[in-house]
């Protein structure tokens, strides 16, 4: 390797891992507050409460999965125009975006919530459960559009490279939700419902510090109009519908596993909410790295320097894996006061003890999906991402949780989940290599056929 070749990644790993901590740390306050919401639910001395949230997390997921798709159309098409020089442009696919967050946030609620016990009995929520799921879900999800212009506005300070103010951003929603849990779940004995309206004054904190210096700094949107959104509804779709298809694969494969998780009783479930908590929690720096990774590919491939695509590329892997083997060993360490802190016992128990042992490492592969699926949203290929998220939580997931609750329960179904992440993981990498590799050739792009009508969306602005 050149020495030029060694300075180019040192110098975009060290660009990669600013990006990513920076992003972590505002992404881990408010992981960390879903962390604390769980401690103190379990505190309230009530399996069911646990149970309940480990649900409606399930359909709460997807929505916010609606919202991470349109945040990655808005900072994959901003990083693009900037890296263009075409700063006009960058304000108005930002504000058309947020049109298209606000929009479906009030659409998908009115779909959701007159179905939305039938859809947690679905998941296998039953009796105090089912009314406890659907009340917390009542409270939030109505809260979708306040948090579809958070995350969007959030994308554009990333896109523009502000890191800092978007970590500050979540950050300070992290505050607010943690002030008002204890307030509201027992200094005004809400309970679950006080937990709910914590996370929902949350988001309106987190909309607001946002949208400031987005505007104040950057100048980061333009002034609204329907015939732009118009206008750019086709590059923007062009983006977000296979993000948000990819996104929302992932709460899926989580009904999968709840529904077969749900057969071992209320113990297995509340085991399952405390891992969807403790994961993203351990996890944030992973989790934001696929945020933080995709406007640095975005800038470059918008600059035509398909080299330093790559080394990016390769820097967030090397991330990752250095990130996932620290972390698996502190949990590791710390397996059993993470138990004691939830009082955990019994099915809840072995399935924390299990996370925090050999499934930790599995995150590694998880992040290797993520760093190839924001490749493939800032090269222009979005279907891929599509392609290996939904195949890794559908036949990735179904099949091997069969097997894995046959062969040993509760703690099986994770196991098998994380098998299949492991297959689609090395998918991911393959095909996102072979992306690069005809991009840096110039050799022509080789399209499924309906990527290539999504593909043909981006030239608008003559990209």
């Amino acid at each position: 390797m050149s020495a030029h070749a060694v300075f180019l990644e040192g110098s975009l790993m060290r660009h990669v891992v600013r990006m990513s901590l920076t992003s972590s740390v505002g992404l881990m306050a408010m992981f960390a507050v879903d962390f604390v919401d769980m401690v103190f639910i379990s505190m309230l001395g009530n399996d069911a409460l646990a149970a309940a949230v480990g649900y409606a997390a399930t359909i709460l997921f997807f929505t916010n999965a609606i919202n991470i798709g349109l945040s990655i159309a808005a900072g994959s098409l901003v990083a693009r125009a900037i890296g263009a020089d075409n700063d006009q442009d960058a304000s108005e696919y930002a504000t058309n975006v947020a049109g298209f967050a606000i929009l479906t946030g009030l659409l998908v609620p009115l779909l959701i919530l007159p179905n939305c016990s039938s859809l947690l009995t679905i998941l296998g929520a039953q009796d105090d459960v089912l009314d406890l799921a659907g009340r917390y879900v009542s409270i939030i999800l109505p809260s979708m559009s306040i948090m579809g212009i958070a995350m969007t506005a959030m994308a554009v300070l990333r896109a523009h490279g502000d890191a800092r103010r978007s970590m500050m951003v979540t950050l300070y929603g992290g505050i607010v939700n943690a002030v008002l849990d204890p307030i509201l779940i027992f200094g005004l004995d809400m309970g679950l419902d006080g937990a709910a309206w914590a996370s929902v004054a949350a988001r309106i904190a987190m909309a607001a510090l946002a949208i400031y210096p987005a505007i104040k700094v950057f100048g980061g949107f333009a002034l609204p109009s329907l015939a732009a959104m118009k206008r750019d509804f086709a590059p923007i779709s062009g983006i977000a519908v296979p993000a948000v298809l990819t996104n929302v694969a992932t709460p899926v494969g989580s009904a999968i596993v709840i529904r077969f998780v749900a057969g071992f009783g209320n113990e297995a479930v509340a085991g399952m909410a405390v891992i969807g908590r403790l994961t993203p929690l351990a996890f944030a720096v992973v989790f934001a790295l696929s945020g933080a990774i995709g406007p640095i590919i975005g800038q470059n491939f918008g600059a035509k320097r398909p080299d330093r695509v790559r080394v990016a590329f390769i820097a967030g892997i090397k991330f990752v894996a250095v990130f996932v083997i620290g972390m698996s060993a502190l949990l590791f360490l710390l397996r059993i006061p993470i138990a004691d802190l939830f009082k955990a016992s019994g099915e809840t128990r072995d399935l924390i003890y299990l996370f925090c042992g050999p499934l930790a490492l599995a995150s590694f592969f998880n992040g290797v999906i993520f760093v190839a699926n924001a490749s493939f949203n800032n090269l222009g290929h979005p279907l891929y991402s599509t392609m290996i998220n939904w195949g890794r939580n559908t036949v990735g997931t179904w099949p091997f949780a069969i097997v894995g609750a046959h062969m040993a329960g509760a703690s099986g179904v994770l196991v098998g989940q994380a098998f299949g992440g492991v297959v689609f993981a090395i998918l991911a990498w393959w095909l996102a290599y072979r992306v690069m590799t005809r991009a840096s050739v110039g050799a022509p792009e080789d399209h499924f056929v309906t990527e290539g009508r999504f593909h043909a969306l981006f030239t608008r602005r003559g990209w």
